[in-house]
């Protein structure tokens, strides 16, 4: 087979373009610091790199629903211990009205305190976090606890014991496959229709003992007290619970998430140093061509190419 000078220039031209190609992509992965800058570059690269990216996205959005959850169970935990503060002052005046050695007068001076206790665990039954109503399930843009108010500006609650809280449990999604219910609802913590321990039925009959001075019912009403100062403890219990279990999730979302950074960067990160020698053998391997190309095409070409 002969060859002509026209075909030696044309694979020289190959080789020389091949080369420069190369070194085009060297500089490249240099300047972005990313093995893959197109799909071409490495089509099974890019498939783990696109599967690690989906899963990275995934997990930061499990550890956004992490911290919304822990901030709901924090709040809901600060809120049952303001509400416990306010049943244990309730007992200990309750003990002390009970007695009989207390004049009337004293009776009613409990009443007051009472009575403003009673506002305030309202209040603390009303509470919201990021304009939710934290005790009113899936409606929490409703206010669950409404009374009228009397001309003493005293909330009205003579039908406290029929107020249903919405049951509807409020899931954060916190990883594949796993919901984490985080709500507690009015009903379980202040007591529901059909319980005698409803905290707002028990103020207001001792309330109604204090302004009559029976003494034998406010004893009754220790009883109540206690039946539902246990079960807000069964549920502060219940949120620490949840709030353990969500902490052990945030350390595994936290190491899964530096694990697939991990394997990202081995699939789409650049390393210097062999990026650095890749160049120098690629520009030296490019010059030898032109050089050894010299030797064997038109010098006009060469220098043309230089």
């Amino acid at each position: 087979m002969r060859i002509t000078n026209n075909m030696l220039s044309s694979q020289l031209l190959l080789n020389l373009n091949r080369n420069a190609q190369q070194m085009n992509n060297t500089q490249t992965q240099m300047a972005t610091g990313r093995k893959i800058n197109k799909p071409s570059d490495d089509p099974v690269g890019i498939t783990y790199s696109l599967r690690y990216r989906a899963e990275l996205s995934s997990n930061e959005q499990y550890q956004k629903n992490v911290d919304s959850a822990t901030s709901w169970l924090d709040f809901n935990d600060t809120v049952m211990d303001q509400a416990g503060s306010i049943v244990q002052r309730l007992r200990e005046l309750t003990v002390q009205a009970s007695t009989g050695t207390n004049p009337q007068s004293a009776l009613d001076s409990v009443k007051e305190e009472v009575m403003q206790l009673k506002e305030q665990l309202i209040d603390v039954a009303n509470s919201k976090l990021n304009g939710k109503y934290i005790f009113n399930g899936e409606t929490y843009d409703i206010k669950p606890y409404q009374f009228t108010k009397d001309a003493d500006g005293a909330s009205d609650t003579t039908d406290a014991a029929s107020v249903l809280t919405d049951t509807g449990k409020i899931n954060f999604i916190v990883g594949e496959s796993v919901q984490l219910p985080i709500n507690v609802t009015g009903n379980e913590v202040f007591g529901s229709e059909t319980e005698e321990d409803n905290l707002f039925v028990v103020l207001n009959n001792i309330i109604d003992a204090l302004k009559d001075g029976d003494q034998k019912e406010l004893s009754k009403q220790l009883g109540t007290i206690d039946s539902r100062m246990d079960k807000m403890l069964a549920i502060r219990s219940e949120i620490g619970a949840k709030t353990n279990r969500i902490d052990l999730m945030m350390g595994r979302l936290d190491d899964l998430g530096v694990n697939l950074t991990d394997l990202q960067a081995k699939v789409e990160d650049a390393d210097y140093a062999e990026l650095i020698m890749k160049s120098k053998i690629q520009e030296n391997i490019y010059n030898a061509s032109l050089s050894a190309g010299s030797k064997i095409i038109s010098p006009s070409l060469v220098d043309f190419l230089r």
